[in-house]
């Protein structure tokens, strides 16, 4: 399986730059999740992949082959839409083999393929049926099916998943994370949904303004953002920032803003040499906060409460900010009393006020 090299990759229409000088290596065998908000370029960096769009500058090599200017045809890749695009007069079977039946390959080869992809996807009873009497997740298996069966080298994936409801979407997830564990195939993904990015990707890139913020494994992404931008994209519920202050008080060093004091780790002040009394970012995420036995370093009121079974997300004020919190429970916390916390030293981000970068 080759590899997938964007080199200095470049998108314009007219006088407007979408995407600029974008490198970016996708490994043998790799689930690349690319992710980010709506015109970040994610979609129009994944059609360039595929030839569906033109390259305004820069290259794209699978293996080594420099697929630039190839037609879409020849890079021996397959697609699967964000709609379903199928056939409504064919079954299943003949929108799966279309264009294997296009390109003239032998019936029997054409059965076997079908039948194996079929079985994997769990179609096998519904080879006879058309689109119209199948539901919304089995006719995106059909579109899976279709592009599987060419047994292509890399695989597209453009928002298949948006279409769907919620509990179709989780099941359609843990599908699509046994089948590529199945077939080790390069797999290059498209989303909006941070969460189908975590649970699917062996690498997450995540996009803004046509630009790379950060490329890494789910965990490096969640546990060392780059840049603020990051950090509150990826995560749910999303990470809490607070205006403060680094303060030096002896060998010790604080994070500090209204109605707070958070000493930093031996480590994290040693790392920090020479930041005194300079404004930061904060970033708490809302897993990071941990109820004690009132001798926590915080008090925080709880001004809404929400209740979905093992735990409960809370909103909660600190020095005038707003902030969300989330931690197990037995039961549900009520609104308008107070609470105190903790908070893991090591899940503490600081960031560049200016700059947004990672500190």
């Amino acid at each position: 399986m080759p590899e997938i090299r964007l080199e200095n990759l470049r998108k314009a229409y007219g006088p407007v730059t979408v995407i600029e000088n974008l490198n970016l290596t996708m490994d043998d065998g790799e689930f690349t999740v690319l992710v980010g908000p709506s015109g970040c370029g994610k979609s129009t960096t994944l059609r360039m992949i595929a030839g569906l769009e033109s390259v305004t500058g820069g290259s794209i090599s699978i293996g080594d082959r420099d697929v630039t200017r190839l037609d879409p045809k020849d890079r021996d890749l397959a697609m699967v839409f964000q709609d379903y695009a199928l056939y409504p007069h064919m079954n299943v079977a003949k929108n799966m083999s279309f264009a294997l039946r296009l390109a003239r390959y032998p019936k029997a080869e054409i059965d076997s393929r079908v039948k194996e992809v079929a079985v994997t996807l769990g179609l096998d009873q519904h080879l006879d049926r058309r689109p119209g009497e199948l539901s919304g997740g089995q006719r995106q298996r059909v579109a899976m099916g279709r592009a599987l069966v060419r047994d292509a080298s890399t695989f597209l994936f453009d928002e298949p998943l948006s279409n769907l409801d919620a509990k179709l979407r989780g099941q359609m997830r843990a599908e699509l994370a046994l089948m590529s564990k199945r077939i080790q195939k390069n797999m290059v993904y498209v989303t909006h949904d941070q969460i189908e990015a975590m649970t699917l990707g062996d690498k997450i890139v995540v996009m803004r303004g046509g630009e790379i913020m950060q490329a890494g494994t789910p965990e490096e992404l969640y546990r060392r953002p780059a840049n603020r931008f990051v950090a509150g994209f990826i995560g749910s519920p999303t990470m809490n920032f607070l205006s403060a202050e680094l303060q030096q008080e002896g060998d010790a060093l604080f994070v500090s803003g209204p109605g707070f004091q958070i000493p930093l780790s031996p480590e994290r002040t040693q790392s920090l040499d020479g930041r005194k009394d300079r404004s930061v970012q904060l970033g708490i995420r809302p897993s990071a906060f941990a109820e004690d036995d009132g001798s926590g370093s915080l008090t925080l009121p709880i001004v809404l409460s929400e209740y979905i079974g093992a735990q409960s997300v809370l909103m909660s004020e600190l020095g005038g900010q707003s902030i969300q919190i989330e931690i197990s429970t037995a039961a549900p916390i009520p609104a308008g009393e107070s609470r105190s916390f903790r908070i893991d030293n090591e899940e503490l981000h600081l960031f560049d006020p200016q700059t947004e970068a990672a500190l």
